[in-house]
């Protein structure tokens, strides 16, 4: 096809771009004059700036003169090459993109050209809507890099050294006493739903206490009491059938850093008090042993349950509740903060995007608005495995919710409790019924706890009798 027609070809709108930003500036270098007139042509009605040079020289004197977003380069240029050209950019730090445009199909051509940095590779003859498709990639890359540059930036920001991701005023407010007691070596009792980020706050919190051990958690609702003391002190040989050897316990190998305590509500009656003693008496004693050994360890306890009403309940001791609620955080619920959903929900499709090797994408303001829709019952947890799921099925993260779900999303930020109850309890039970009842994969599905998911659907039970 001759040059003539390809420029009457690329008149037809349905080769016009589908986005294209008039700011957008282009650097067009080849040595064929018609090659030359026929881009500036079809690309100067979509750009807001176009220049062309028939050398690197010329095109030397156009880039030091005024900034391009974009190079359309051919390879065979007389003099210098525009490999060798865009190589030279390439170390000197210039990191616009290029297109290569060339007559010679050749696999090495296309790998040195790959090699150098080109962001795309096409052959001549070529048409308008090649080059537009192939601008319309380098432009929604940069816009990409852009914004992953901008949020960056603003996780560096907003993640500071607390440890916490948010730019609402509970996260903020989060932070700064973080910041404040970390150095101090006072026991914290942090409460919050299950996977709002109690352990990171936890973990932050050891970060910055300048400790010089190590962080160890341990689950105080997966054990019974017998292993967990175990666990926590240590055993001595012989201490208990199968006890072949010493061990050293959890408290030892926390020694002089942080022992954090999760779901500290769940610990055997018996067992908390072994660990008033030892928060008061700073010694523990291992199973089987008649021996006191002093520990240096600071103690951060994490509850998803109210541990004031468990005291009422009689399931937990009410000293042991006051020394450990020297300083009570509490981790607000995603829905709580839904104005960090976007912040949050960006970063992982970063950072889980770069782990898997998977492309990244960009959430939009409506599937924005349907996310901010939901209760989000599993909170930060659950969010991070939508995105995942997401990443993996390559599907919008709104598709990885429930479809009974999105019915009931509604695009406004401020929703009604009541129906985020019943969006909560109608997703809950969507993923049980999908998992055909298996209580722990459902759990696992929703990024909670297995213990919270059986007081949800107990507590639904009792509302049904009621009713």
């Amino acid at each position: 096809m001759s040059q003539a027609a390809l420029e009457k070809r690329s008149e037809d709108p349905k080769f016009s771009p589908k986005k294209f930003l008039k700011q957008r500036s282009i650097l067009v270098i080849d040595d064929e004059h018609g090659i030359r007139n026929f881009l500036i042509k079809g690309l100067s009605k979509h750009v807001g700036l176009i220049e062309s040079a028939e050398d690197i020289i010329k095109a030397e004197e156009l880039r030091q003169r005024c900034h391009f977003d974009l190079i359309i380069a051919d390879i065979k240029l007389p003099g210098k090459s525009g490999v060798e050209w865009v190589q030279e950019l390439r170390e000197n730090g210039c990191k616009t993109s290029v297109i290569f445009i060339t007559a010679h199909a050749h696999l090495d051509v296309a790998i040195e050209a790959i090699r150098a940095g080109a962001a795309d590779f096409i052959i001549k003859p070529f048409r308008m809507d090649q080059i537009l498709t192939a601008i319309n990639r380098c432009i929604e890359r940069q816009e990409m890099e852009r914004e992953n540059f901008v949020l960056r930036r603003q996780v560096d920001k907003i993640y500071d050294s607390s440890g916490m991701i948010g730019a609402c005023q509970l996260i903020q407010n989060l932070c700064s006493v973080i910041k404040r007691v970390a150095p101090m070596p006072s026991t914290i009792l942090i409460e919050g739903e299950s996977g709002t980020g109690k352990e990171l706050a936890a973990k932050s919190i050891h970060d910055l206490s300048g400790r010089t051990g190590s962080f160890v958690p341990v689950n105080c609702g997966a054990m019974s009491a017998e292993l967990l003391e175990s666990e926590l002190y240590g055993h001595v040989k012989g201490a208990f059938t199968g006890a072949h050897q010493a061990r050293e316990g959890l408290f030892s190998y926390a020694n002089g850093g942080t022992l954090f305590l999760d779901e500290i509500g769940e610990m055997p009656l018996s067992m908390q008090a072994h660990l008033l003693r030892v928060l008061e008496e700073k010694t523990i004693r291992p199973v089987g042993s008649n021996q006191e050994i002093p520990v240096d360890v600071r103690i951060i306890a994490a509850t998803n349950r109210k541990l004031e009403q468990r005291v009422d309940e009689g399931n937990f001791r009410q000293d042991l509740f006051f020394r450990l609620n020297v300083l009570n955080l509490h981790i607000p619920a995603l829905r709580e903060r839904i104005e960090d959903l976007k912040i949050l929900a960006q970063y992982f499709i970063e950072t889980i995007s770069t782990s898997l090797g998977l492309k990244p994408y960009r959430i939009t303001e409506s599937e924005l608005s349907m996310l901010a829709g939901y209760s989000w019952p599993g909170n930060v947890r659950e969010l991070k495995n939508v995105i995942e799921r997401s990443l993996l099925l390559n599907t919008p993260a709104s598709e990885c919710i429930a479809t009974s779900v999105q019915k009931k999303a509604v695009p406004e930020t401020i929703v009604s409790s009541a129906l985020l109850e019943d969006i909560e309890k109608s997703h809950i039970l969507k993923i049980l019924e999908m998992e055909s009842g298996n209580k722990s994969a459902a759990a696992r599905h929703l990024g909670i706890s297995r213990k919270t998911l059986d007081r949800k659907v107990t507590a639904w039970a009792k509302e049904k009798v009621s009713l």
